[in-house]
């Protein structure tokens, strides 16, 4: 038991807080909250018709609940069923190879945005939609490329899914992309069969309800009054004194200013029976609503396109507000009093028959629940937009260690965005962000995954079997040795065309002390070695080509055990001046540092890449932020420490070990100095570092780790690094 706490502490933690927001709405408002659609459903209860603006999925959950609580009932059941999808979310994550911290990063969303809360409160569909993005999601991820019974289910998924909300018609698309470009599967039949056999199961379900709309309306569809949202649309936007029309259908025309428009009146305007007013005898309003939206859309298309991409645009904002023209924020906030979208004798009347009780709120709670949610209790929109960014940049991804993680975040992510810009297309609300709070965040979690699955592959403790064989190669050609108190450590690994260059500028003292090369060869093939040795310097051959991680720890251990108190790193491109050792030595040796490293922007850099002057900078924020102390530059190379702290922090990555080494440092409350510094270009060889954003993302996930393990887990953290 202590095991599983450990392990899933992070998840815990925030299901316990999710759970109490969950608990505390339930409580504050009894016995549910009642929108606008909540009457429709409760309405449709025991008719199940489908000539409704809702569909019936909803009603079909909805009433066998009713028939065993009431209202209050049916609110804790969704908060309950929120819990679990954030769970299953979880349990996802880990299944295609996400750490444990990662996939309870992308269940906090789902746990702790209070829009999300107030929604389940709700007597809605939203709940229900979300565990059915979450059912195709596991159906289609979970156990590796989906079969064909699989792919059958998850096609009655997003069947159903479309008669809980209509707008799950569009998760169609990028389910059955996915299905026939899933491991390059459109090449053969195979993809072609699997998305037919989607689209069958798909339509195994929507036809038959179309069929009833048909029955029940006269007319094929998949809700009663069908509402148009390209009328919507096109009437927020028209200049109707531009527009060549016909006298009947300029009546279709707004009065009210472009300013003051809302979509959402116009695409339900055919519920109001008066609408647009007298018309001649037999005129088809769906039909005449339709050529004014045409003709407004081919003269205005550009007006059309830009509204649309606005509101796609506010689904990642950072923060949430009402706009000119959306459907008012606050529908979706917690209220201080009983929210009334109908006569409050009708609202009463509903709440008396389901739960024999009247509405209330409780006052103190819900002010706490307000609170929380304006002051920022929600995940912002531009956080979802880095999870669905995550997600894309698996395409950058060439090699394919974790196919499905790979292709489950390009899925997550695609669905995710194709919902939202659909939802834009009708109109937006903050109401229709909520289902990217599933999709999205798991997204983000693959995505992170698969652009870091290759270097998390973690070193043994020191010394494992490849330093044992380095070793022993290192005192067969040098038995005896005895190494100077300042010793300079270089991983090298094919740097046959710059080491030399480097070592003949390396000085032979520094600040009275003589100076020592150390150049461990990382498993190269070239001529590397014999070229360092030609040079003078020590020579440390491992057997295997692991990263310069490791190629560095066991660097450090072999100078320290051979006679180093001082440790200088530095790379064999030639990229670092050795004539400013000296500034970097100075302060191990009067006693104000343990750990020196140079700083290329407190001194001059020579940047090569854009993206990496960038990440420079990004990350030496992150790490100021970790660490609460200023840092401007977490991967310089050329730096100095005591051989005692380089030996005592844990070192464990084979890569991306500059901020491993740095915070490890800083956790473990050694006193560490940064000192300007000149960075050139590389002058031979090539860059042995991956594409970027590969590299950052593995970066980042180093820094992270490392500051959890040093200074969350508290492993280790006391002065070990001055000397005694």
């Amino acid at each position: 038991m202590t095991g599983f706490l450990r392990r899933h502490a992070f998840l815990l933690v925030l299901l316990a807080a999710g759970t109490t927001l969950r608990v505390l709405s339930w409580i504050a408002y009894q016995p549910a909250l009642l929108y606008i659609d909540s009457f429709r459903y409760l309405d449709n209860l025991h008719g199940l018709r489908a000539d409704g603006i809702n569909p019936v999925g909803y009603d079909l959950l909805l009433k066998p609940l009713l028939a065993v609580g009431g209202l209050s009932f049916v609110a804790a059941v969704q908060h309950l069923a929120g819990l679990a999808i954030a769970v299953g979310i979880y349990a996802l994550a880990r299944r295609l190879g996400a750490r444990n911290w990662v996939g309870a990063l992308a269940a906090a969303p789902l746990l702790l945005d209070a829009y999300q809360v107030q929604i389940e409160q709700n007597i809605m569909a939203e709940v229900l939609f979300e565990a059915l993005l979450f059912g195709l999601l596991w159906l289609v991820l979970a156990r590796g490329k989906p079969n064909w019974r699989r792919i059958a289910l998850a096609g009655l998924v997003v069947g159903f899914g479309v008669l809980v909300r209509l707008i799950g018609i569009t998760i169609a698309a990028p389910f059955l992309l996915y299905l026939l470009a899933a491991g390059s599967a459109w090449r053969s039949w195979r993809g072609w069969r699997n998305a037919g056999i989607g689209l069958l199961a798909i339509l195994v379900v929507v036809v038959p309800y179309a069929a009833q709309v048909k029955a029940e309306t006269g007319k094929w569809g998949l809700s009663g009054p069908s509402g148009s949202m390209l009328y919507g649309r096109t009437a927020a936007v028209a200049d109707c004194a531009k527009l060549q029309l016909d006298p009947v259908v300029r009546q279709f025309c707004p009065t009210e200013p472009v300013e003051n428009r809302l979509v959402d009146n116009y695409t339900h305007a055919d519920l109001d029976p008066a609408w647009p007013g007298p018309l001649p005898p037999g005129a088809d309003k769906g039909a005449l609503a339709r050529e004014f939206a045409m003709t407004t859309l081919k003269a205005q298309w550009w007006d059309v396109a830009m509204s649309i991409l606005g509101d796609f645009g506010k689904s990642f904002q950072f923060t949430r507000y009402t706009a000119a023209n959306d459907v008012p924020i606050d529908r979706w906030q917690f209220q201080l009093t009983y929210p009334q979208f109908a006569d409050p004798a009708a609202i009463k009347a509903v709440t008396q028959q389901y739960d024999g009780t009247d509405p209330k709120v409780n006052e103190p709670i819900a002010v706490f629940l307000r609170d929380y949610q304006i002051n920022g209790g929600f995940v912002p929109g531009a956080v979802l937009g880095f999870f669905a960014l995550l997600g894309l940049l698996t395409v950058l991804r060439r090699k394919k260690p974790r196919h499905i993680a790979r292709s489950g975040a390009l899925f997550a992510a695609g669905t995710g965005l194709f919902l939202l810009f659909s939802s834009a297309v009708f109109e937006f609300s903050w109401r229709y962000q909520l289902p990217a709070l599933v999709l999205l965040p798991v997204a983000g979690a693959l995505g992170f995954t698969t652009l870091t699955v290759a270097s998390r592959r973690r070193l043994g403790s020191y010394p494992d079997t490849v330093d044992e064989g380095a070793v022993a190669d290192f005192h067969d050609r040098h038995p005896g040795a005895k190494l100077s108190e300042l010793t300079v450590v270089i991983a090298a690994y094919n740097e046959a065309d710059g080491i030399g260059q480097v070592l003949e500028k390396m000085p032979d003292e520094c600040l009275g002390l003589p100076v020592d090369v150390l150049v461990v060869v990382d498993g190269g093939t070239d001529n590397t070695a014999a070229i360092a040795e030609d040079h003078g310097a020590y020579v440390c051959v491992a057997p295997t080509n692991r990263g310069q991680g490791a190629a560095l720890r066991l660097g450090y251990h072999l100078a320290a055990e051979n006679g180093a108190k001082y440790i200088v790193t530095t790379d064999g491109d030639g990229q670092y001046d050795n004539s400013e050792m000296a500034e970097l030595l100075a302060p191990l040796l009067d006693g104000t540092a343990d750990f020196v490293t140079g700083s290329r922007r407190l001194g001059h850099e020579e940047a090569d890449s854009r993206m990496r002057w960038v990440g420079v900078r990004v990350f030496a924020w992150l790490a100021s932020v970790l660490t609460w102390r200023r840092i401007t530059d977490t991967s310089f190379g050329f730096r100095s420490l005591r051989a005692e702290l380089a030996c005592a922090i844990p070192l464990n990555e084979p890569q991306y070990q500059s901020s491993e080494l740095l915070l490890g440092a800083t956790a473990r409350g050694a006193r560490v100095l940064e000192r300007p510094m000149s960075m050139r270009l590389r002058k031979a060889g090539k860059s042995k570092k991956g594409g970027s954003v590969v590299y950052g993302a593995n970066y980042a996930r180093v820094m992270t780790g490392t500051w959890w393990r040093g200074y969350v887990l508290r492993r280790g953290r006391k002065r070990t690094g001055r000397a005694s």
